[in-house]
């Protein structure tokens, strides 16, 4: 018994701080809680009506749609897939080449998301510098970020979060052993079947735990899709982050954007699930 007392303030912490606001979430989705009014001063319970009124509501399938696609395009695919190939691009490296790729890479991470986000709407918008560019070759330039929202975001995310799973493969090819490689080599085996064959079957609980970490994240985005693009032009690039927002503090309706969180607790329930039966025959 004395041996669990120190875990004691960590599991008081966690249910404070994690378990406590997912179950009074639960509570508030069953309830047509508001942001002012009547509905603020005594909220009623209401039972599955917010449940009801969303299986009806074609701004939620659309959200759900929308969610999946980001996660898969800048997550799974994107971040994924990209820092897994600067890492192999820069595996063995050193000097001043290896340092200026992961310093790029990596002050995208650092920056705060609101910056991040400015910066690209900057670079994007209208008047912005991808724009200019095209003109100064001769091309035409559009309003991307009207024209083509869903790409935008997806790029925005894929740019500011690759660094998280470059350094993640970097640290765990750097524990593959070097004789295993150096064999293959000496097999004849070209750099792309050293890496299909010796490499990725070595890393591969690693590429499942990175999946899972940010595929989680990039469920959660906010402040990116909003700075960028608020969701529109219309529904465009409404994901489920921004219409729980919507829901919840611009139409005021706490208890449907609470309805609407559990349905993104879904998802991310969903991704992890598979992650984690993955993670389990990987294990084995």
């Amino acid at each position: 018994m004395k041996r669990l007392l120190p875990l004691v303030p960590a599991t008081v912490l966690l249910g404070l701080f994690l378990v406590g606001p997912v179950l009074w979430t639960i509570y508030l989705s069953f309830t047509n809680t508001a942001l002012s009014g009547a509905a603020a001063r005594a909220p009623q319970f209401t039972g599955l009506d917010n449940f009801e009124r969303m299986i009806e509501d074609p701004a939620l399938l659309n959200a759900v749609w929308l969610t999946v696609v980001f996660t898969i395009g800048s997550a799974v695919i994107g971040q994924n897939c990209l820092g897994m190939l600067i890492a192999v691009l820069l595996a063995g490296r050193s000097g001043p080449l290896r340092s200026v790729v992961g310093g790029v890479v990596v002050a995208a991470w650092v920056l705060p998301e609101l910056v991040a986000a400015f910066a690209v709407y900057a670079f994007l918008n209208a008047d912005g510098s991808l724009n200019a560019l095209l003109e100064w070759l001769g091309l035409p330039g559009q309003n991307w970020l009207y024209t083509a929202p869903m790409a935008a975001v997806v790029l925005a995310n894929v740019w500011r979060g690759t660094a998280f799973s470059m350094l993640t493969y970097q640290a765990a090819m750097s524990d593959v052993p070097g004789d295993l490689v150096e064999a293959a080599q000496m097999d004849g085996a070209g750099p792309l079947r050293r890496f299909w064959h010796v490499t990725l079957p070595l890393i591969r609980r690693t590429v499942m735990t990175n999946l899972l970490l940010v595929t989680l994240q990039t469920l959660g985005v906010f402040a990116l899709i909003y700075v960028l693009t608020a969701g529109g032009p219309g529904e465009a690039s409404q994901t489920l982050p921004l219409l729980m927002y919507e829901q919840a503090f611009v139409f005021r309706e706490i208890g449907y954007g609470a309805a609407t969180a559990l349905v993104l607790l879904v998802v991310g329930g969903v991704f992890a699930a598979v992650y984690a039966r993955s993670l389990r025959e990987e294990l084995r």
